[in-house]
């Protein structure tokens, strides 16, 4: 599965272990896509994404399996990229923030309303 980001609109902020974590501006999103054939699975692209978002060492951020079953997580996306499919999702929270995992392999990553 290859992803080309929508570049025109997102700005490049950090490259979370070989992952560019873009932000979007307009809409106040951050996002990362993670792929079959790189070097970590969808779960450990994420965790490093967030950490980047939240200028926070990923070690110091609560365990992503108090929120979602990390295998599952990865089972998930990995059945998305072997089966081509471009149509599903799946939403929580992690460290704060809202994630959304697409299908595409993009990972959406809102941070939580300022108080």
């Amino acid at each position: 599965m290859s992803v080309s980001p929508p570049s025109d609109r997102l700005t490049p902020i950090d490259d979370a272990a070989g992952r560019t974590v873009y932000y979007d501006a307009d809409r106040d999103t951050y996002h990362v896509w993670w792929t079959d054939d790189g070097p970590q699975s969808a779960s450990t692209a994420l965790v490093l994404a967030v950490g980047a978002v939240l200028e926070t060492d990923p070690a110091e951020l609560e365990a992503l399996s108090r929120r979602v079953d990390p295998d599952a997580l990865d089972a998930l996306f990995s059945h998305w990229a072997r089966h081509g499919l471009e149509s599903g999702r799946v939403s929580f929270q992690f460290a704060r923030c809202s994630v959304t995992g697409y299908a595409s392999g993009e990972f959406r990553i809102e941070l939580p309303d300022s108080d």
